[in-house]
């Protein structure tokens, strides 16, 4: 919201539109087919208007269950399933369900900026994990930082905002370290549907005692272009579920129900649409990675590339938050700087930037490079 207001006053030519690699979420909408279901459900099912269950409707909650079962080769069951008005939602409810004020949960950084907003309105201290240049981050470190205070580390693979994704002994080996200190692995996998890695990203719900340890968030928006409609989910144990029910009840009362309907009519229906824009996904991805040379010969690097983010480090001899409102009006680019994903003191922060790059397709990366390599700062 922030970076929205460096547009304040700011006229782009019209042969020059603004680049806007700010934010990950689709600005498409729905496919066609998806969004004459949903007209055709709000005109003839009355119940497309009025409350429904707390925790999701049963039928979206048994097809996630199945869904996720079958990605990650795991026995799931929809009383494990949470239906949720978006994954933010998910990620406050979890947090209000296993933490109180003056707890505190490990976040990698660079951290997703809600995340780190939520643990602070709520009281919860954000302890912080640095990733270096990997953006990797190191589970006998995590070990190091637990107190008694922990009730939880926190993972988002792919990542947001470094785009990388987490290999799968890297996840077991933290979730061994949390099974071991009794406390939670939260993981959110918003962007999963864009992992580049074929089969599954991870065993952790092969592990018999899974539900004990794990919290796993997911995102119906990227998938199914669902953003305005607000649908996630959280996976975890039947108890723990019934306590975020408290929270989901205070707030939203149940999730929207046309929201819901999308999201099921997504999941029996979408597959082989959203294997298509996983592979478009994918070429953007590639062709980032292709333009890159053309930056790192001024001095960029590249640190963390894939789902929807590149994450880079500037040459610049300014912090990357003055760079990024000097790119809105220098080179017609709205991207976000290192330091809203940082700790204010750690000085990485200053030489980092995330671009979101989903929504550009390859002819507009192309111009993205252009405008970067040509800067004179």
């Amino acid at each position: 919201m922030e970076a929205r207001t460096w547009l304040d006053g700011v006229t782009f030519a019209p042969d020059r539109p603004l680049i806007n690699v700010s934010q990950a979420a689709p600005v498409a909408p729905p496919p066609v087919a998806l969004r004459q279901a949903m007209a055709e459900y709000a005109l003839h099912d009355d119940s497309a208007h009025l409350y429904g269950p707390v925790l999701g409707n049963d039928a979206l909650r048994s097809a996630l269950a199945d869904q996720v079962a079958r990605q990650y080769a795991s026995g799931l069951t929809a009383d494990q399933v949470a239906i949720t008005s978006g994954c933010n939602q998910a990620f406050s409810a979890a947090i209000s369900a296993i933490c109180g004020e003056g707890d505190a949960v490990i976040l990698p950084t660079p951290w997703y900026f809600n995340h780190k907003m939520w643990l602070d309105m709520t009281g919860v201290q954000a302890v912080p994990l640095p990733t270096g240049d990997t953006l990797l981050p190191d589970p006998q470190e995590a070990q190091r930082l637990i107190t008694d205070k922990t009730r939880a580390i926190v993972l988002v693979t792919p990542n947001n905002p470094g785009g990388v994704e987490y290999p799968a002994a890297l996840m077991r080996a933290f979730y061994d370290i949390c099974r071991e200190a009794g406390i939670w692995l939260v993981v959110d996998e918003t962007y999963r549907d864009f992992d580049s890695r074929n089969g599954p990203p991870h065993d952790l719900f092969r592990q018999p005692d899974w539900p004990d340890t794990l919290i796993h968030l997911y995102s119906f928006s990227k998938a199914y272009r669902l953003t305005g409609h607000r649908v996630g989910a959280i996976v975890t144990n039947a108890g723990l579920l019934a306590e975020t029910e408290k929270f989901l009840d205070t707030v939203t009362i149940c999730p929207n129900q046309i929201g819901q309907f999308a999201a099921l009519w997504g999941l029996q229906n979408l597959t082989p649409w959203v294997a298509e824009q996983r592979s478009e996904i994918l070429a953007r991805r590639k062709a980032i990675k292709d333009g890159m040379p053309r930056l790192e010969s001024q001095g960029w690097r590249l640190l963390g590339l894939g789902a929807f983010f590149a994450y880079l480090e500037h040459p610049f001899d300014m912090d990357s938050d003055a760079l990024a409102r000097l790119l809105v009006s220098e080179a017609g680019i709205l991207l976000l700087p290192g330091t809203m994903f940082m700790p204010a003191d750690d000085p990485a922060g200053k030489r980092q930037v995330r671009i979101a790059f989903a929504n550009l397709d390859r002819g507009g990366i192309e111009q993205l490079f252009s405008r970067l390599q040509a800067l004179a700062i």
